[in-house]
């Protein structure tokens, strides 16, 4: 008979324990699912953390240790989401930076780190470092498409990385509850860097309140369409999917996220204000011309006070076709992220039966100077060459 184990505690644990408990928990699981040249590629909760051990043994094969950094610079797709949960294995944090963001305020960001870990998701992400970077110990890649004939001494595929790591034995797992596992760094308005750190047992914390105010259960089924470059998707939408055990789906790309989620219609939606902005004016955008007596008849029924008739009428011919569009057939938590919606977003979803939850980024951040970190720049050799990318 299988032993009983009780879950881990959020005052006690850490991220890997999470993944290792759901893996004991609900091996054959679907844990993780990302939608690659048309097909969605799935992952088991079993392999998940198999997969994530032999990263682990890769990362510490090429020197990452307890209180190492591991830059990612990547849209959401598995091999971040696993490379983070291998760092954070070893006792070292995940630097996410969100490659949409100003080319100036990246490249000032990585000026400052001169990471020694890096993943870089695709030739794109490449040309966007700073061509006086110092090469990283070890530089890996999601895609390799328009990188061979640029690979390196110290560039590896994820895939490579990961079949290294098999190889050798699995480290043990030193992260801890009071560990950092994540942070952030940005560049306010003023010019200045600023970062936040968010501790295992900050996020676990955040992922506990939002489980019970959402009652999430293991059969969510949750769309991450943006990187996790932010500490309110970490909080709210990453630790909250290793307690709960329910299954993320990462879009093909964010072109293709809208048609991604119109197909898997999630249950569980996070997104910020210019998520629910953008889907506003996609709908709209399918709505028929003003002016024209069938728009009459729409803005009708999605006035606040149409009456029980062009409710029922218009549920039918309007509101279940524009939740179907959105890919909002299915949701049943539809979370917003950091900053309020604008009263006219709200009320749009509100007349939709979209009722959204506002869960805000309340992470404190705290201002460092320019220069260089002391405990990344001891790393380097004196004749550590550009990256000249």
């Amino acid at each position: 008979m299988k032993r009983h184990q009780e879950a881990p505690l959020p005052g006690s644990a850490s991220l890997p324990a999470w993944l290792a408990w759901q893996a004991d928990q609900q091996p054959q699981a679907i844990a993780l699912r990302h939608k690659r040249l048309g097909i969605w590629q799935q992952w088991r909760w079993a392999e998940l953390q198999q997969q994530v051990a032999a990263l682990a043994a890769g990362l510490a094969a090429h020197g990452f240790a307890a209180g190492h950094s591991l830059v990612l610079l990547s849209h959401p797709r598995p091999e971040v989401l696993l490379l983070s949960l291998a760092a954070q294995w070893l006792g070292g944090e995940a630097v996410a930076q969100d490659p949409q963001q100003p080319v100036r305020d990246l490249q000032a960001i990585l000026l400052h780190l001169q990471p020694r870990w890096l993943l870089v998701e695709d030739a794109e992400a490449l040309h966007s470092l700073p061509r006086d970077l110092p090469a990283p110990a070890l530089l890996l890649y999601a895609e390799g498409r328009g990188l061979q004939q640029r690979v390196g001494l110290g560039w590896l595929s994820v895939a490579q990385l990961q079949q290294v790591g098999a190889a050798l034995s699995e480290p043990a797992v030193l992260a801890s509850n009071g560990a950092v596992a994540f942070r952030f760094w940005r560049v306010d308005g003023r010019g200045a860097l600023q970062q936040q750190a968010l501790q295992h047992g900050h996020l676990l914390q955040a992922g506990s309140q939002l489980l019970q105010a959402e009652g999430l259960t293991a059969n969510e089924d949750a769309l991450a369409s943006r990187a996790f470059a932010s500490s309110a998707q970490v909080r709210y939408l990453l630790a909250p999917w290793l307690q709960a055990g329910f299954r993320l789906n990462f879009p093909e790309n964010l072109a293709t996220r809208d048609n991604d989620r119109r197909e898997l219609g999630p249950t569980l939606v996070a997104g910020t204000r210019e998520t629910y902005s953008r889907l506003e004016q996609l709908a709209r955008s399918r709505l028929p011309p003003t002016g024209s007596w069938q728009r009459a008849l729409v803005d009708r029924v999605l006035q606040p006070d149409a009456g029980r008739f062009w409710r029922w009428a218009g549920h039918y011919s309007v509101i279940r076709p524009l939740r179907d569009v959105l890919g909002f057939s299915r949701t049943r938590v539809p979370l917003l992220l950091g900053a309020p919606l604008a009263e006219n977003t709200r009320h749009f979803f509100a007349v939709l039966g979209v009722e959204v939850r506002n869960w805000p980024d309340s992470g404190e951040w705290q201002q460092r100077p320019l220069q260089a970190e002391a405990s990344t720049q001891q790393w380097r050799p004196s004749a550590t060459p550009p990256l000249q990318a």
